[in-house]
C-alpha cells in the first residue's frame, strides 16, 4: 500500500526523473537513507518500470501523429499472438491496445510525413492476415501530451 510520501515520490519523479536523491529526500522531508529505500521499493514493486527521456518528436522530424483503428474476424490466440509480434517490431507504433466496442484495436503511430505513413501503413497490411478494417485518422494539433499519471495524494 502507498503512503502520503511514497505518492510524492512518485509524483516528483513523473515530473523529473533525474532529480537527485538529496533533492527527492528534501522534497519529501527524509533523509537520504530511508528516501533512498522507499525508491528501491517502489522499484522493486513495479510502481516505477522505467526511467526514461522524453524526445521531441517534431525536432526530430517526426511531425505526423497517426490514430490507427483495426476490426478482424480473427480472435484466436495463435492469430493475436502473430499480430502482436508483429506490431512489436514496428518502432512507428507508439501504444497499442486491444479495445473494447466497434474496433478491436487501435494504434498511435509517429512518422515522419504520408509518405512515412503510407509505407507503414502498407508493411502492416501485408504483414497481417485477418485484418477487415484499418481506419486511420491524423492529429491535426497536439493540446495534451503527458506521461504523469493522476496520483491522489
Amino acid at each position: 500500500m502507498l503512503d502520503k510520501i511514497d505518492r510524492k515520490i512518485l509524483t516528483l519523479l513523473q515530473k523529473d526523473c533525474t532529480l537527485s536523491l538529496q533533492t527527492l529526500a528534501d522534497e519529501v522531508s527524509l533523509t537520504s537513507t530511508p528516501c533512498w529505500k522507499r525508491l528501491k521499493r517502489l522499484e522493486d514493486e513495479g510502481y516505477i518500470r522505467h526511467k526514461v527521456a522524453l524526445l521531441d518528436a517534431e525536432k526530430l522530424g517526426l511531425s505526423l501523429t497517426a490514430f490507427v483503428l483495426i476490426k478482424t474476424q480473427c480472435h484466436s490466440r495463435d492469430w493475436y499472438q502473430s499480430f502482436v509480434d508483429c506490431v512489436e517490431d514496428m518502432p512507428e507504433v507508439m501504444a497499442f491496445y486491444r479495445m473494447a466496442g466497434e474496433y478491436d484495436y487501435l494504434m498511435r503511430v509517429q512518422v515522419a510525413d504520408m509518405k512515412s505513413f503510407d509505407n507503414f501503413y502498407k508493411r502492416l497490411v501485408n504483414s497481417v492476415s485477418g485484418l477487415s478494417d484499418v481506419t486511420s485518422s491524423f492529429a491535426m494539433e497536439e493540446i495534451k501530451l503527458t506521461t504523469c499519471l493522476p496520483i491522489a495524494e
